[in-house]
């Protein structure tokens, strides 16, 4: 049963990256429901920055009271703009691309010398990483390999201009924000989430997991999460 606990911000909306959905957060939903928030996951479309601020925008309208919002790599460009909303408080960024306002997250990958490289889009504008091995190796090495061929098998492209788009304010001007920083990172490198966090003022923590820390590390994500809850109104 979960916990009755009341908090000072008792939403939390989760955003997930590129190469997955919404279900990618169901052990971080799972414990912090039991801590007594009201959790949702929003469906990006990922076909544009726009339809994915959209889809985000349209969940945050739906929360009563105010909100903590949770972007997972991609996402974080992605919250960046949908973090605007008057009932967002804080920001949280995990293994995150965070670009500044005017700026999109491939210009921010090569302003910090670390442009994507690796991935080609297909005929239709997508980017596909559905080899389980290449899975495995960039997204989620601390995971089982069975674990990651069922992610590889489900996992949902992104469209390459997501990447090109501008956002247009950054809201962690405005707002507070919290990065984890995840050490043996093969998608986001290390150094360069330092570099990011650090630009945007974030407060940190960084420990040992691959990019998809939101699946290997769901105890650890949740507990950072709900600490920044509860710092967003301090």
């Amino acid at each position: 049963m979960a916990a009755t606990t009341a908090h000072p911000v008792p939403n939390i909306v989760l955003v997930h990256g590129a190469f997955a959905d919404g279900s990618s957060w169901s052990a971080v939903m799972e414990r912090l429901t039991a801590m007594g928030y009201h959790v949702t996951a929003v469906q990006n479309p990922l076909t544009s920055l726009s339809d994915d601020v959209i889809a985000t925008e349209r969940v945050l309208r739906r929360q009563k009271g105010d909100v903590l919002l949770v972007g997972h790599s991609w996402a974080g460009a992605v919250i960046t703009q949908a973090g605007n909303a008057s009932n967002v408080k804080g920001l949280v960024y995990l293994s995150a691309l965070v670009p500044d306002s005017d700026e999109s997250a491939a210009d921010l990958l090569a302003r910090l010398k670390a442009p994507m490289t690796g991935l080609s889009p297909d005929a239709d504008g997508l980017l596909w990483l559905d080899d389980p091995a290449q899975f495995h190796h960039v997204m989620g090495a601390d995971l089982a390999m069975s674990n990651a061929q069922f992610l590889s098998s489900v996992q949902q492209p992104i469209a390459a201009v997501c990447f090109a788009a501008k956002v247009k304010h950054a809201a962690w001007h405005d707002k507070p924000s919290w990065y984890l920083q995840t050490t043996d990172d093969q998608a986001l490198p290390y150094p360069v989430q330092q570099t990011i966090a650090r630009q945007i003022g974030a407060r940190t923590l960084s420990i040992r997991s691959s990019h998809l820390s939101l699946i290997s590390q769901p105890d650890t994500v949740a507990k950072f999460i709900d600490r920044a809850a509860s710092e967003s109104e301090r």
